[in-house]
């Protein structure tokens, strides 16, 4: 897993959203001790631009100074970092969920180095452009992608909803290529996943994968500023369908917004502790969770399982304490990653285009008590991240977990509009062994509590 991935933000830009205050401020060094240290960067890149081997542009000193700041950053904390404006800007878009674009995941053939369409997102331009998984991207607005990497091509697709941009693409077994202008829209992110895909409508999901005893499954793969949303919307569906046990995975979900792990939480809590921050100063605030807006209850008839691994992270983490510690679900899996640190991001005075600097700022803690942080060769405790409930503790090797993200993307990925007859498959069907701890104690623990009562929602459906 990257680092950005790992290090994605747990705490949303501007304290008011964020809902923290720092009440309390270092102290403020002395001016002739900050002077100092600013004098000693300003005299290395004077001596790096007088005397270096080659003479460094306005670019490699920014390059440089930027790469100083990290460095310096990285050595006292891996998940604080410098953003300039081009990445600033795609940290934004990352946490908003939404993103100007023509909706399609593209990545490279491994085989061949040539980028591919991976999947077409449901009802979105290139969908309805008649863009299809496998595809190859040979030109962007008439450049060729031979030499290009892959964050170059996705920058010239990204763009301005409303603006058009060509793809010359070429179909599987096509002839020739093919030119598409397609105009950009805004592309929301789909945070909340179900079992399968409907083969008739690929935009809707099936939830259940046990629909004899009623075990529906969500996946959450982001938290940012829609997911609460889309879990609220999933629930209420299955609750209409019926659903009496869930099986809720955040295996591999590196984590998001704070606020957004606090509010999922509270879908499915009455009450309790949610999540407790504390700054430096050992001062900070708690979530508790509401009565209003639980879904997916009562909770005595309502079993719940969560499934994490060792790349569930930060809010996946707040999540799942939150619902172990309640006693509202029990944990199957691998112990999580152990990041119990919150970042917020500071925008930098005096600049245009924005930069700014994500920081470590506090520390969260579980309802428990306990800060579940990784610390590097700690030996004062092993409470770290978020271990499965005993007896329910399912270690899975290399290989496994190579064929669990292959299964997993088969079920995800789209095939293109012309909704093409599935490929017949001769290989053996990969077994979880997660998922199937998961089935087998909720299958035990639905006799115990009966019928569950009908729940009639109205269907929700996006703008």
């Amino acid at each position: 897993m990257s680092r950005w991935n790992i290090a994605w933000l747990l705490g949303f830009p501007g304290m008011i959203l964020l809902g923290l205050t720092l009440s309390y401020s270092a102290p403020i060094r002395e001016k002739d001790k900050n002077y100092q240290l600013v004098r000693m960067v300003v005299d290395v890149l004077a001596e790096v631009d007088q005397n270096f081997v080659k003479e460094m542009s306005e670019q490699d000193m920014q390059k440089l100074v930027e790469s100083m700041i990290n460095g310096g950053l990285e050595k006292i904390d891996p998940y604080s970092e410098y953003f300039n404006a081009e990445q600033y800007k795609s940290f934004e878009t990352q946490s908003e969920g939404n993103f100007g674009g023509i909706g399609v995941q593209i990545g490279v053939d491994r085989t061949t180095g040539a980028l591919v369409v991976i999947s077409p997102i449901v009802g979105t331009p290139a969908w309805e452009a008649g863009m299809t998984a496998g595809d190859y991207v040979l030109k962007v607005n008439d450049q060729s992608t031979e030499n290009m990497v892959l964050n170059d091509v996705v920058k010239q697709i990204l763009g301005e909803p409303g603006t058009d941009v060509s793809v010359t693409i070429l179909h599987p077994g096509a002839k020739g290529p093919e030119t598409l202008k397609i105009k950009r829209a805004i592309i929301e992110i789909e945070s909340v996943m179900g079992w399968k895909r409907n083969p008739l409508n690929p935009k809707e999901w099936d939830y259940f994968v046990d629909p004899e005893n009623k075990i529906a499954y969500l996946r959450l793969v982001a938290f940012n500023e829609h997911s609460t949303r889309d879990m609220a919307e999933a629930l209420k569906k299955i609750q209409a369908q019926g659903a009496r046990g869930l099986i809720l995975d955040l295996r591999d979900n590196p984590g998001g917004l704070l606020k957004s792990a606090i509010d999922i939480s509270d879908l499915f809590l009455t009450d309790g502790r949610i999540v407790s921050t504390k700054n430096r100063y050992g001062k900070g605030r708690s979530w508790d969770a509401k009565e209003d807006g639980t879904l997916f209850q009562p909770a005595a008839s309502h079993p719940m399982v969560v499934l994490v691994n060792r790349g569930s992270a930060s809010a996946s983490e707040i999540l799942s304490a939150a619902l172990q510690d309640n006693k509202r679900a029990i944990v199957i899996g691998e112990r999580s990653f152990g990041k119990g640190s919150v970042q917020q991001v500071i925008k930098m005075p005096n600049t245009d285009p924005q930069t700014a600097i994500k920081l470590t700022t506090d520390t969260y803690w579980r309802p428990s008590g306990k800060n579940i942080h990784r610390m590097p060769d700690s030996k004062e405790t092993d409470d770290w991240g978020v271990s499965p409930d005993t007896g329910f503790d399912i270690v899975m090797k290399d290989d496994e977990r190579i064929e669990y993200f292959r299964d997993r993307r088969d079920r995800d990925i789209i095939q293109g509009k012309p909704n093409p007859m599935p490929k017949k498959d001769d290989k053996k069907p990969f077994v979880d062994r997660v998922m199937e701890k998961a089935l087998e104690y909720l299958k035990k623990e639905l006799p115990k509590v009966g019928a569950a009562p009908f729940m009639d929602f109205p269907v929700m459906k996006g703008a």
